[in-house]
């Protein structure tokens, strides 16, 4: 059987191509199709942080299956409230409420939801190339495809330029990328379109289906300072940058902020079906007393719960004998190696990113940046015939853009593995 030869008869196509072959099973930092294998450097849908089959999430899931499985809705498990208290105990204060969920849309949906109950607004802010969900708020608030042909969206939704530093067009009398001016005109636009009723701003700190694009040291504390001075909340959406992906527990953090909410869900349950919308005692309070809703299925379902304590279990503090303190090594060990084949070819334009989550953009020229979509097309075509599976981002205009992003459990060797295919492939 082969995907790209027969398209599979009963299947709805939801966006971009198949993989050729049908995975039947997955180990580690490999999938399968029978005799053949690949490395994963996409961890799944970039889920997959601990590899696949991880012993303890096996366990836990066979535990957790055969005694608590779902609940309804208004039940509370002992695992529920476990991961409340453990992810709470990741983040600075004041965050500390936590609303678990199943997927990224359905967090920020959630997310948005709160934000504008809380402020009494319902205009929401978002960068130009973000992605936040398919569900309405969500998709409203996603500018990276997705908007032509399903009719008008949430009234209020803005998009904000998103801080490309390869690619902006805002650059100082130096040649310096000048993200500030760039940040200041986007909220003058976005005030002259606003009716007054600004809520919040919902933004990815390294955009990963925009181009992983890694937001500017400093530009998270701006877009703070110019959400408190409307009266608006800012909500980071780390789907994938949550939970030691860049190296960092949050990435967030590298600027010295709290957003008001944060989302978390790929990461979370490792492979898993788990999200959360996690924020401080005030916002749940007056939501709350303001009749927040927001039931679904799955909400603050028992299982999945006790997956995600389980991967916060299996990555520790971010100290050095735990999954989480290799990061670093790991992310710098593969940016090393990126470097240096974008030394050998020229047709790497740039490589951005951090932690184990990193990208490189094909180029036909390094001077005109002309986005190279075709090499992007057989690179990826040469990486899978050679045992590895590279991504890329599979939205309009971004076929040169590879997202990198290996499980935080890929070791050295598997690294190198991966980079030495990826060399081979570009050299053809």
């Amino acid at each position: 059987m082969s995907f790209s030869e027969t398209p599979p008869a009963h299947v709805v196509r939801y966006g971009g191509t198949f993989a050729p072959l049908p995975v039947d099973r997955a180990a580690g930092t490999y999938v399968y199709s029978g005799e053949r294998r690949w490395l994963d450097f996409t961890s799944g849908q970039m889920s997959a942080i601990l590899g696949h089959s991880h012993p303890a999430i096996v366990e836990t899931v066979q535990r957790e299956i055969a005694t608590l499985d779902h609940l309804f809705s208004g039940m509370l498990s002992p695992q529920v409230l476990t991961l409340a208290e453990r992810l709470a105990a990741t983040l600075p204060e004041p965050l500390s409420h936590v609303l678990q969920l199943t997927t990224g849309a359905e967090s920020n949906e959630a997310a948005l939801r709160m934000a504008k109950l809380y402020t009494g607004k319902h205009e929401i802010v978002s960068f130009s190339k973000s992605w936040h969900g398919m569900t309405a708020g969500a998709a409203a608030a996603t500018y990276s495809s997705g908007h032509k042909g399903y009719g008008p969206t949430a009234p209020g939704n803005f998009a904000l330029p998103t801080p490309n530093a390869y690619r902006s067009r805002f650059v100082d009398a130096a040649g310096k990328y000048d993200w500030q001016s760039e940040l200041d005109l986007g909220f003058e636009l976005v005030d002259a379109q606003s009716t007054g009723s600004l809520a919040a701003c919902l933004v990815e700190p390294i955009l990963s289906s925009g181009g992983i694009i890694d937001v500017p040291v400093g530009y998270l504390s701006a877009l703070k300072r110019k959400c408190e001075e409307r009266g608006m909340l800012l909500i980071v959406d780390e789907a994938q940058t949550g939970l030691w992906r860049t190296g960092a527990a949050y990435a967030f953090e590298r600027d010295g902020i709290v957003p008001d909410i944060l989302t978390l869900s790929k990461t979370l349950g490792a492979g898993l079906p788990i999200a959360a919308v996690v924020t401080s005692a005030e916002i749940e309070r007056v939501c709350h007393e303001r009749g927040f809703l927001f039931f679904t299925t799955h909400v603050s379902d028992p299982m999945v719960a006790a997956v995600a304590t389980t991967v916060l279990d299996v990555l520790g503090d971010g100290g050095p004998d735990g999954v989480a303190g290799r990061v670093a090594s790991r992310g710098a060990r593969l940016r090393a190696g990126l470097d240096a084949l974008a030394a050998r070819h020229e047709a790497i334009g740039d490589v951005r990113g951090r932690g184990l989550m990193q990208g490189i953009e094909l180029v036909v020229d390094r001077e005109t940046k002309e986005p190279a979509n075709e090499l992007g097309r057989l690179v990826t075509e040469r990486c899978y015939e050679r045992g590895l599976h590279m991504n890329v981002v599979q939205l309009p205009g971004m076929g040169s853009i590879f997202r990198i992003a290996p499980p935080l459990t890929a070791s050295d060797a598997e690294i190198d593995e991966g980079l030495a295919i990826l060399d081979g492939a570009l050299t053809g």
